[in-house]
């Protein structure tokens, strides 16, 4: 895994440029995705419902990155 901060006209630049590919496979399909919610980390007003997050692990007897997980790929679809 890499770590990268980039300033927003570089994070701008970086999106436009993958953007622009006319054919994006799954993986640079995500990374854009990764983009976009890449920058709720800085939001300081930005917050997960720990006590929902809590209370699913352990009723599912899992960890709670992977409820966060399972909380992240809300919507989705099959064909996405």
């Amino acid at each position: 895994m890499w770590v990268v901060r980039l300033t927003d006209k570089q994070l701008e630049v970086l999106r436009a440029l993958l953007r622009s590919e006319e054919h994006l496979g799954p993986a640079l399909r995500g990374s854009i995705e990764a983009l976009d919610l890449a920058r709720w980390d800085d939001l300081p007003e930005a917050a997960l419902p720990w006590e929902e997050v809590e209370v699913v692990a352990r009723r599912q007897n899992i960890s709670e990155a992977d409820v966060i997980w399972d909380l992240s790929g809300k919507g989705k679809t099959a064909a996405e």
